[in-house]
């Protein structure tokens, strides 16, 4: 029988957390977080199960981007609007031209905590607790701003909360009609490259649809071509928040983390003994597991063994992150021993978190050459192996930012301090994600002839 419970995580070792001053208030506020409703359904994370089966058995490809960390300073229906709207312009990119139906995941409605190298950072001869993220302190660099306050949590509930009222809205309220996918282009991305691209695809869609309207297929008739699903992610780092919103389904008595359809394993915190990997394998979510340079294939096994022992298709998501000079050293051993065992995978890519470097005017970036570099190598990697390549992991946004150099503007490092917003890591622009969409859409497309 097994021995897992909500709490069952509170008995191993664990990774990355935050230590509360005041453990009466901490649970205070967890005690009132248990009687908050709930952010999703259970029912939509078996709908998101559902589709990421197709994924894994090649039926589909998964899109999954958003913030590398939500801010509360940030928030607004615009940046919601924003993001939302790239990720459906990169959906109808791979969709339309890759011919296969893509599965929409936002880093988004609770992507707040940070895993963090180091506990202490120096600025200046100060050193001071690490910023790890907005549900657990402030990025300003002051004593009293680092020290942990469990209030946030509530402040990420309810920024959560509104950001998944508007995402649905988005999503079912005419917002996400296909005979808009004209208007979807942000102004700052109509001057370049990919916008051409983007408005020469958008004007094939338009044909089609009119064709299909002619055969009496409309978005009046036809769901599927007014609404979209779309799912929420994030990191399930800050435990106590996630055992706050685990609840039992009413319908089949299993437990669902309420907090986000998904939710994954960072690099940093996937001890196969540990408390994350406890937690997140009695939740019945899709979820996801980051692997990074230094996982290896054992250990891979025995972690997917704990955390989908039933091998069940669409459950579990393999986040690779190694680095573009790393994926042809690391990442066939780990496609070769999931294949052996006959696991049932969904295999995304995550082309960012390996391609870090400090820019030589002291700005955190990421070229987006190398990004574009691990992608392919990701796709030649399961040609070889004859995997499939299931989906990609991002850090993106719909603001006009400069934080990831190169790409079509051809964005340098001293275009970086222009339009550098990010409280934690580079994020890629609008116009980037089309073009890392499209070169996604032309390998799909040339898979599938």
């Amino acid at each position: 029988m097994s021995t897992w419970s909500p709490t069952s995580w509170r008995n191993k070792s664990i990774l990355q957390q935050p230590t509360y001053t005041d453990a009466a208030h901490l649970q205070n506020v967890l005690e009132r977080l248990k009687k908050y409703p709930p952010l999703v359904f259970a029912g939509e994370a078996r709908t998101l199960k559902s589709q990421l089966a197709d994924v894994c058995h090649g039926r589909a490809f998964l899109l999954q981007g958003g913030d590398c960390a939500e801010s509360f300073s940030e928030f607004s229906a615009q940046n919601i609007r924003d993001t939302f709207k790239v990720l459906l312009q990169m959906a109808v990119v791979m969709t339309f031209a890759g011919g296969m139906p893509v599965v929409k995941v936002g880093r988004m409605g609770g992507q707040f905590a940070k895993p963090r190298s180091a506990d202490t950072e120096t600025f200046d001869g100060v050193t001071l607790p690490s910023y790890r993220g907005d549900i657990i302190n402030s990025v300003e660099f002051t004593a009293e701003a680092r020290v942990p306050d469990p209030e946030r949590m509530v402040q990420a509930y309810n920024q959560s909360a509104a950001t998944l009222n508007l995402l649905r809205a988005f999503a079912s309220g005419g917002f996400a009609d296909l005979h808009q996918v004209h208007k979807w282009n942000l102004d700052f991305a109509k001057q370049g490259e990919m916008a051409g691209k983007y408005d020469e695809l958008a004007s094939r869609i338009d044909e089609s649809l009119k064709f299909m309207e002619a055969c009496g297929v409309t978005s009046t008739t036809y769901r599927t071509l007014r609404e979209t699903d779309f799912f929420t992610s994030h990191e399930a780092l800050l435990l106590p928040y996630e055992e706050a919103f685990t609840r039992q389904d009413s319908l089949t008595g299993e437990w669902y983390a309420v907090s986000s359809h998904m939710l994954w394993i960072g690099d940093r915190t996937r001890q196969v003994d540990g408390a994350h990997v406890e937690f997140l394998s009695g939740i019945k979510n899709p979820i996801g597991l980051k692997c990074g340079p230094s996982m290896d294939p054992d250990d891979l096994i025995r972690l997917i063994d704990k955390l989908n022992p039933g091998n069940e298709a669409g459950r579990l998501n393999l986040i690779v992150r190694m680095g573009a000079d790393k994926v042809a050293e690391g990442m066939p051993k780990l496609v070769q021993a999931v294949k052996r065992e006959g696991k049932n995978v969904v295999w995304s890519c995550d082309p960012m978190h390996g391609n870090v470097y400090k820019s030589s005017n002291g700005y955190k970036t990421r070229p987006v050459d190398a990004i574009l570099t691990e992608m392919k190598q990701f796709f030649q990697v399961h040609r070889s192996e004859g995997t499939f390549a299931g989906g990609v992991h991002l850090e993106m946004t719909g603001k006009n930012v400069t934080e990831c150099v190169g790409g079509s503007f051809q964005i340098t490092e001293e275009d970086l301090q222009s339009r550098y917003h990010t409280h934690c890591d580079p994020r890629l622009n609008a116009d980037q994600s089309l073009e890392l969409a499209f070169l996604i859409a032309d390998t799909l497309k040339a898979a599938r002839q």
